[in-house]
Parts: structure tokens; sequence; C-alpha cells
């Protein structure tokens, strides 16, 4: 089997010669993910050169024409052969058979009170110019070097909707249950997920439900409440003389402060991954005191993994934490440099989830975030990291495109 693609903008027609069988379905899948990864909404898939489909065949198409649909994205079969056009008709699915209009931005995009502004690219919408975010620094960091934290030092924490915050916690009733799980986790948009520390490397997460709120017994953390100023959708350059790139963490933290005419913000993401570089805890910090851990070799290789290569490339991520520019008083103990040679510091952490394409134009913060997490697979939790080695390095967590909630830190309280 063969699959062409044509891409123009939000547009992608998409045509398959041959067998649409089990063995070829998931060529085609392949072919699909790919446009909607490079930002095309709408697709015109041309089945006329299709002599067979199968039950698997077909169960790509509609799984991609209902994902779409979800996103206020389309896919309609514009030609089919005859046989293919019988078996659509016969299950019911001949409306995936009728010509329609090509997307357009008005039709993919959620309705908006005001128009986008593009700033130094980006796509810049004011949600609430005034909005200033509180910040609290939970716990004392240092206590991290030699694992010193004791149940004096945890305090559970129930986290509302209008909560973003990254640290050290654990789900759990109180110390003694999450002592041997303690690791890093993250709040945003009304869930929280985190990666358990007892070696079984399965994160998991809590969302609102009801009356229900996310709950952690806190070790350490930054803990910001508010609403956001701006939400800013970035994806690479569309000029054909530059190459697609993807960008990193700290060119959208650059960003995110210019464009927030800030020193420092909170920045919660929903974008596509094209690798992420960090760690995560081995050991749980509460588990015994020991003096080389977690940084001092050779201790640190029980205690840390790292990623020597880019983790989770081609996954849609939820990253939350702050990013700042010069001092920021109580929350500067949280922060470290984004790279090297950089006055940008910041705290970032970020959960990996299967793949899932992100409505286009203005979206809402807690309404993504549940439905990352109710149709999507969690796969692990980070503590984002420049590995700016000169040799060996992996260098930083990068991004496709996506969509950034960003607003001024007003207030740092302890």
């Amino acid at each position: 089997m063969e699959v062409q693609t044509k891409i123009s903008g939000d547009l992608a027609t998409v045509v398959a010669i041959g067998r649409l069988d089990g063995h070829w379905a998931d060529e085609l899948a392949d072919a699909l993910n790919r446009v909607i990864r490079e930002g095309s909404h709408g697709i015109r898939l041309d089945l006329s050169q299709v002599p067979y489909i199968s039950s698997a065949g077909m169960g790509v198409v509609v799984r991609v024409y209902k994902q779409l649909k979800e996103i206020h994205g389309s896919l309609t079969i514009t030609d089919a052969s005859p046989m293919v056009r019988k078996v659509f008709e016969v299950s019911g699915l001949g409306s995936l058979l009728k010509e329609s209009p090509a997307p357009s931005a008005t039709h993919i995009a959620a309705p908006t009170t005001a128009m986008p502004r593009i700033v130094g690219g980006h796509e810049v919408h004011d949600l609430d110019a005034n909005a200033r975010l509180t910040c609290r620094v939970v716990g004392d960091p240092a206590l991290l070097q030699g694992a010193r934290f004791r149940e004096e030092h945890a305090r559970k924490m129930q986290f509302p909707d209008s909560s973003m915050a990254v640290g050290l916690g654990a789900f759990g009733e109180d110390f003694a249950e999450c002592r041997g799980r303690f690791g890093d986790f993250l709040v945003a948009g009304g869930a929280a997920a985190y990666q358990p520390s007892d070696g079984g490397h399965v994160p998991d997460y809590l969302l609102t439900t009801g009356a229900l709120r996310p709950e952690l017994m806190v070790l350490y953390g930054a803990v910001c409440e508010g609403p956001f100023a701006r939400l800013i959708r970035f994806q690479p350059a569309s000029n054909p003389d530059i190459e697609k790139r993807a960008i990193t963490l700290s060119e959208l933290a650059a960003a995110c402060l210019d464009i927030a005419e800030a020193p420092a913000v909170g920045i919660v993401m929903v974008n596509d991954s094209a690798g992420l570089i960090g760690t995560s805890l081995r050991k749980s910090p509460a588990s015994g005191e020991s003096e080389g851990a977690p940084f001092r070799f050779p201790d640190i290789r029980k205690w840390l993994s790292f990623t020597a290569e880019r983790a989770h490339p081609h996954s849609l991520t939820l990253v939350a934490g702050i990013a700042a520019r010069g001092s920021c008083g109580p929350l500067d103990p949280l922060l470290r440099p984004l790279r090297k040679d950089s006055e940008l510091r910041g705290h970032f952490h970020a959960a990996a989830f299967s793949y899932r394409p992100v409505k286009k134009g203005s979206v809402e913060l807690n309404a993504t975030v549940a439905t990352l997490f109710e149709n999507t697979s969690l796969q692990g939790v980070l503590h984002l990291l420049a590995d700016d080695r000169e040799i060996e390095g992996a260098g930083e967590s990068e991004f496709v495109r996506g969509a950034c909630w960003v607003s001024p830190i007003g207030e740092v309280q302890l």
C-alpha cells in the first residue's frame, strides 16, 4: 500500500493506494496522525484507488474522524472505489462520503471575545489583562540534600481549580503512607499528576470531580493561585525558506516573559513534544537520611534517573512551572538556570501523554486538561532540566506546537 499526502495550511489531502486491510491499516493511521501533528485539522481522504477495505481500515478512518470532530476539525472521504463506498453505506457511515467545505480558521477555532494579536510570531489571546498570580513557597527545598525530610516537613494540601503547582509530594492520607513514595508532581487545570519513587515507575493522577479536589502530601513546592492573563499559541515558522524546527523550553519561557512584560510568570502549557529532557526520583527523599543523596557521586545513580536522550517524543505534554529573569525573592531557592550562560531561570515539571490533537485558536485551560486526562494515557512525570554537557549533553526539552497560559506573578508569600 502507498499513502500520498499534500498539505496546504489547515487542509491536507491524503490519497491511499492499495488494499486497506489489517496489515496496512497502521500505515494509513501513521499518515493521518502525521498530518494532524503538522497542524492540519481538515483532511480530505481519497480512497478511489483502494480495491478492498476491512474493518481494521474502517476503524482507522472512523477513529480519526471522531478525533478531529471533537476539536472542530473534519475528515471527509472525497472519493472512493465502488467496494469502499458500498462498505461505508451499508455500515451506516455514508455521511463520511459526502463533500464538505474546507475548514477555515473560524470553523476550527473556538469563539473568542477578541481577535488574537500576533506577537513575535505567536498568536496571543488576551484573557484578563489585569490578572496576576499569587505564589506561595511551601516547605524547604534545601532538605532534599541529604534526604532530610521527616514527618514534620510534610503537609496535606488540597488544590482548587485555579491552582498551579510544582514540587515534591505524594497521593496518600498521611506521611507514613507516603514516606516511601514521594516524587515530582504538578498541578494545573483541576488535575494533579505525580511520579511515585517506589520503584514501580507507574505515574498516577487525580482529577477534580464534583466537590472532590486533588489532595497531596507535599514536602516542598511552589503553589500559584489566580487567573491567567494571556493564552499564547505557538508553532514552527511557516516561512518556506525556514526549515521547520522545534521550540526549546527556554525559548518558550523567554517569549512568555516578553509577552507578559513581567520579570516572573507562571506558565501552564499543553503542547506536542519533540522530546523531554529531565529527571525523576528513584528513591523517596523521606525514606531516611543519606549524606550523599541525591546529587553526590556515586549515590546519584541510585537516587535519580536522567533522560540520556529525549524522552516521550511525539507525545502530548502538560507542563507547569515558573520562569523568571533576575531575583524572585522567596522563589529563588526553587529556580535553576534554564540554559547555560542565560539569565533565564525556572522550575518546570512535565506530564507526558499518548498523542491527541488539541483544538486550535482560543481554548479553555480546565476543559483542555480534563480532556487530556480522560482521553489519553499518562506515561510519566519529569522534572525538566537542561543537559548542557559539551559532548554528551542532550540539550533542552523541545516542543513543536501548543498552547501556553501565562500570568505575571504579582506577589510571593512564604
